[in-house]
């Protein structure tokens, strides 16, 4: 286990209405290397919710470096092969940073 202090992030993005059935059956069976280097990045509880064509992701960072380990996982060929089929289904918001495909959100609140 990284020795990291955890990190919770929410992140937010569009999903295109026509897209949502193919988008929930491909997320039913994640291919297993994009789950290894999910978990070889220092993220756990991944989970993303679905509602009025938004997605929300939430995760939790447990690594020591979270911009090395988004490289790291963005240079991963299996997950640029799965994002290429992901992406397209997407619709960033016009809010999101320069840079950003999912919006970051601000945590405003957490209780355990």
């Amino acid at each position: 286990m990284a020795s990291g202090k955890l990190k919770r992030y929410g992140q937010l993005i569009g999903l295109k209405p026509e897209a949502y059935e193919k988008y929930v059956e491909d997320h039913a069976k994640v291919w297993p290397g994009v789950l290894k280097t999910i978990y070889d990045c220092n993220i756990r509880n991944y989970t993303i919710f679905f509602k009025d064509n938004m997605l929300f992701a939430y995760f939790e960072y447990i690594g020591n470096d979270f911009d090395a380990d988004m490289k790291k996982m963005a240079a991963d060929p299996v997950t640029q092969d799965w994002w290429a089929i992901m992406e397209p289904m997407q619709q960033p918001i016009p809010t999101r940073k320069k840079g950003e495909w999912w919006a970051n959100m601000q945590e405003v609140f957490h209780t355990d």
